[in-house]
């Protein structure tokens, strides 16, 4: 019996009714502290996790991993995809020709990135084939001059399938009329959405036509390539680069994206340390609560310990309660974290459904919504670092329980 008076004195502190009311409001607030410092923590956390996917899988999707180029065009791509496709690490090639232009729409006239491509080994490369909103990526036919606009860009423009768009490259074409800007009419063949800042800019049309209008005859400027591990995409670039003659000018992701990646790295990281400043502060109440506890119950620590009970044991009763709070408050805070991470799109979405506002728009951020990927390991290190930390606050007012003389404390007990 006397082995188990931690466990069931703790509980029953826990359940039972004080005196002090005040004492029972702190221990109610640590337990609430602490189921919304773990749940936030494991809702935010979880979102942070989404943009980080959103970036691997839309914007990495749509952006070259690694991108082979030759000075003055490559006329040889074929022989060039064909020996990076060596490489075993390299799961896709495909050639490009690229140019920034002027479309000119009947609402407005936006600037583009406007990228050749190659429709038959597009989708090796790039996720954009999925992403077709209307029409289709087979109707762009070298000669036709068909185009595909972002949906946002088609907007902005005014324009939507069959209409005609007119472009003007950087590029001049002197003749004895003097000089004229290099333009062409194009027939909007499709829109695609990703769900990114690219709906807002890109334009892709079939590379030979674009490189009509640029005059590169037959060259393009020169191959994508897609790596079976996006952060080994330099060094896989660099090897596969080696085993083509000639000199070739190997660039990747991380040149363009990366900063943005390692900035979603540290705000998770950042983000995460303050708002575990929350489990923190309720894990201080728990102290204070325990503290006020143990000089309420000085006379039931005095009679105990006449009783025969030891040290240990009167400081295991305030282990117990103080673990038993946190405790409830990290499962109450652990399951609403999860349902929250699972259906925090949808609450969002309902926001923005009901109040006609957005949250993230594609024109200033990367994408246009809010994303989230729940992982375990984040829940169990949230968790038991949490617990460990409960655990941990309970050891100094447990301490000063166990060091309370029975004589001195039953002296002023009534």
């Amino acid at each position: 019996m006397l082995n188990n008076i931690p466990v069931l004195i703790g509980l029953r502190y826990l359940r039972a009714r004080r005196r002090n009311h005040f004492i029972s409001f702190i221990s109610g607030v640590s337990m609430v502290g602490l189921t919304l410092g773990v749940m936030v923590l494991i809702i935010v956390l979880s979102v942070m996790n989404g943009f980080d996917r959103e970036l691997r899988n839309r914007i990495l999707g749509m952006v070259p991993h690694v991108t082979l180029s030759e000075r003055g065009g490559m006329s040889d791509w074929q022989n060039v995809a064909e020996a990076t496709m060596q490489h075993p690490q390299v799961t896709g090639a495909s050639p490009y020709t690229e140019s920034q232009g002027m479309l000119v729409g009947p609402r407005e006239t936006r600037g583009a990135l406007v990228q050749g491509i190659h429709p038959e080994t597009l989708d090796q490369v790039s996720i954009l084939p999925n992403h077709i909103e209307s029409g289709s990526l087979g109707d762009l036919v070298e000669g036709d001059f068909g185009i595909l606009l972002g949906d946002i860009l088609a907007r902005r423009l005014g324009v939507s399938v069959g209409d005609k768009v007119t472009m003007m490259v950087p590029e001049v074409t002197v003749s004895l009329a003097g000089v004229s800007p290099r333009f062409k009419r194009f027939t909007v063949v499709g829109t695609f959405a990703v769900g990114a800042e690219l709906d807002a800019n890109l334009a892709v049309t079939h590379m030979n036509d674009l490189g009509r209008l640029l005059r590169y005859g037959s060259a393009v400027d020169g191959v994508h390539l897609k790596v079976d591990d996006i952060f080994q995409a330099r060094r896989i670039g660099i090897e596969a680069g080696r085993e083509l003659q000639g000199r070739y000018l190997v660039s990747d992701w991380t040149r363009t994206q990366g900063n943005l990646f390692q900035a979603i790295q540290m705000e998770k990281r950042m983000v995460g340390l303050l708002l575990f400043m929350i489990v923190a502060v309720a894990v201080f109440n728990i102290v204070s609560s325990l503290v006020m506890m143990v000089t309420d119950k000085q006379g039931e620590i005095a009679i105990l310990r006449t009783l025969g009970a030891r040290s240990s044991q009167i400081m295991g009763i305030f282990i117990v309660q103080g673990t038993a709070i946190g405790l409830i408050g990290i499962t109450l805070g652990v399951v609403l974290g999860v349902v929250g991470a699972w259906s925090v799109a949808d609450i969002i979405n309902w926001i923005e459904n009901v109040f006609n506002i957005q949250f993230l728009s594609a024109e200033v951020y990367f994408i246009s919504y809010i994303p989230s990927e729940l992982k375990w390991s984040d829940v169990r290190v949230i968790a038991i670092a949490s617990f460990v930390i409960s655990v941990l606050a309970t050891l100094y007012p447990a301490w000063r329980a166990s060091r309370i003389s029975p004589a001195e404390a039953l002296r002023y007990e009534s």
